[in-house]
């Protein structure tokens, strides 16, 4: 048991260009008192510009440089098999002319697609109908339903993201959110497939 360790290696750590990565830095580590500090020091891999926006480091490789650094140990791991490190670089401010731009051509766009559905599904045709219904009167513009539906369209827009600008209305994560989070998790898996053995070799060569 003295010689015993226990990994686990996060999924995904951000770090600075340049920096110098520390097994702290990528895995949580259980380990005798006398050689955990040395652990959580030990340099893993040090960022490059050849490295660009990402690399991935296996848990096939810390384990080497733990041995090679401390001999023979009992190394447990638990959870991923690789770490994927992201490199962030410093953000360019966004001009708000640009930004502007984006808006006004995401509403428009949005916009478009609403009308575009309330067309197809004769909306308009419908709203008379239900007027007709309920008053037993012919109306080209019923205002007093179509008044409401747009502004509970929106309302229900808001609830269905669950966001208004920065606010939450509760802890679940939204559709959007969720779709996020898939997408992330395949990129992670394109990554981790497609550059774990040029990551190996650019370990080994360092």
């Amino acid at each position: 048991m003295e010689s015993l360790i226990y990994l686990r290696l996060r999924h995904r750590v951000e770090v600075k260009p340049d920096s110098t990565i520390k097994l702290s830095d990528i895995a949580q580590i259980i380990a005798p008192e006398k050689i955990l500090l040395s652990l959580k020091q030990m340099p893993v891999y040090q960022v490059s510009k050849a490295d660009k926006t990402s690399v991935v480091i296996d848990i096939m490789k810390v384990i080497h440089l733990i041995t090679e650094k401390f001999g023979a140990m009992d190394i447990q791991t638990v959870g991923p098999s690789q770490t994927i490190i992201e490199i962030i670089y410093k953000n360019r401010k966004l001009s708000i002319p640009f930004f502007l731009l984006i808006w006004i051509l995401l509403f428009i766009g949005s916009a478009l697609a609403i009308m575009n559905f309330h067309e197809d599904v004769s909306m308009r045709l419908v709203h008379q109908k239900i007027y007709k219904m309920i008053t037993g009167f012919d109306e080209s513009k019923p205002l007093i339903l179509q008044i409401p539906y747009s502004l509970g369209l929106g309302l229900g827009m808001i609830i269905y993201f669950n966001h208004i600008f920065k606010k939450r209305f509760n802890e679940e994560p939204s559709p959007l959110e969720v779709e996020i989070f898939n997408y992330q998790q395949d990129v992670d898996n394109y990554v981790v497939m497609n550059e774990n053995k040029e990551s190996i070799k650019r370990l080994d060569d360092h």
